[in-house]
């Protein structure tokens, strides 16, 4: 069935109102297509934040029962960070569409609350030129009432620098010595890595879970080349030189009479596939029964989860160990076992 088309008129005048008039029927259109579609991203992203509140509510009410609950939260803030960025871009969309026409009202989401920036960020005061006479009557007898304050979030971006330690020679006129201050400290001997790049490092590789293959490729973008060998040398360094530090928490954690252990699995790239490791702590504090040492974790990684790791960790200790059901902490239960059971 074909579509039935009104004649045109052949006024020119008439045509131009006509055109007018569909221009204003299509933007209404786009305005409401758009409205639904920011209302529909409204509505998902509360249904997804709902539901994770409902989840970390149950978690904390039954506990974390299995490292697949702690997956399944974080997999819920992916979604839901994906829909609350949909959401705010089709608001956008609404809004614009609605400026084009006065037959429809733009969709309102309600921003998420925001928190106060914190008052330890340094603030940087602009001051906008306020106007030299009134806009309205043009006098200048002008007195201030106040001001409004927005306050803006910005940062300043990493920034790299090479420090240059000069050690000027000297030489002796009365008897030929040459004299030279003693070259600098440096955390690795012979380094040419700065502590602060360093813990930089050390920190996004092992507490923001970024390989050096990542960083690697996120320097170069910065102007600042870098292989992967020299980064894994000093890593590897690093570890050395923090070595001392670790055997003082190591130490100062089997030297409890009660200790909280567990494990956890971590993911670790293998060849062409994805293998689950483990990481055991051993957490030391006496807090709850009046103790007035400071609380400490000691923690130790394995590829597996053979009972032959736990028992070396604890080889040389003995004490009162809370831990579950593993029955790779059997052995630690044994009696007879020197130096004593557990």
């Amino acid at each position: 069935m074909e579509a039935v088309i009104s004649p045109l008129p052949d006024d020119v005048e008439a045509l131009k109102a006509l055109l007018v008039s569909a221009l204003q029927k299509a933007d209404e259109a786009e305005a409401k297509l758009a409205n639904a579609h920011a209302r529909e991203s409204a509505i998902e992203a509360l249904i997804a934040h709902l539901k994770l509140q409902i989840a970390k509510l149950k978690r904390e009410q039954y506990g974390p029962s299995a490292e697949r609950s702690r997956r399944l939260l974080d997999q819920m803030e992916l979604q839901l960070e994906d829909l609350e960025a949909d959401a705010a871009e089709d608001d956008l969309i609404a809004e614009e569409a609605a400026a084009k026409t006065t037959a429809v009202t733009a969709f309102e989401r309600k921003p998420p609350a925001r928190k106060p920036f914190p008052d330890h960020l340094p603030r940087e005061r602009v001051v906008v030129p306020a106007p030299c006479s009134c806009p309205a009557c043009g006098g200048d007898r002008l007195s201030k009432l106040g001001e409004d304050v927005t306050e803006t979030l910005e940062v300043i971006p990493r920034s790299w620098k090479v420090i240059q330690t000069v050690r000027e020679k000297f030489s002796c006129r009365d008897c030929e010595k040459i004299a030279q201050a003693p070259a600098p400290f440096h955390v690795v001997p012979r380094g040419w890595a700065g502590p602060s790049f360093l813990a930089m490092l050390l920190f996004e590789k092992y507490g923001q879970h970024q390989p050096l293959n990542r960083q690697v490729e996120r320097f170069a973008r910065e102007g600042v080349p870098l292989s992967l060998s020299t980064l894994a040398d000093q890593v590897g360094a690093a570890a050395h030189a923090l070595m001392p530090l670790y055997k003082l928490i190591e130490a100062h954690v089997l030297a409890a009479a009660r200790l909280h252990g567990d494990d956890t699995t971590v993911p670790v790239m293998a060849k062409g596939k994805t293998d689950v490791a483990r990481l055991w702590v051993y957490v030391r504090d006496d807090r709850p029964f009046a103790g007035s040492d400071p609380p400490a974790a000691l923690f130790h990684y394995s590829r597996d989860r053979r009972g032959e790791h736990p028992q070396a960790h604890l080889a040389a200790w003995s004490g009162i160990l809370q831990a579950d059901a593993y029955s790779g902490y059997n052995e630690l239960y044994r009696e007879g076992r020197d130096p004593g059971p557990v």
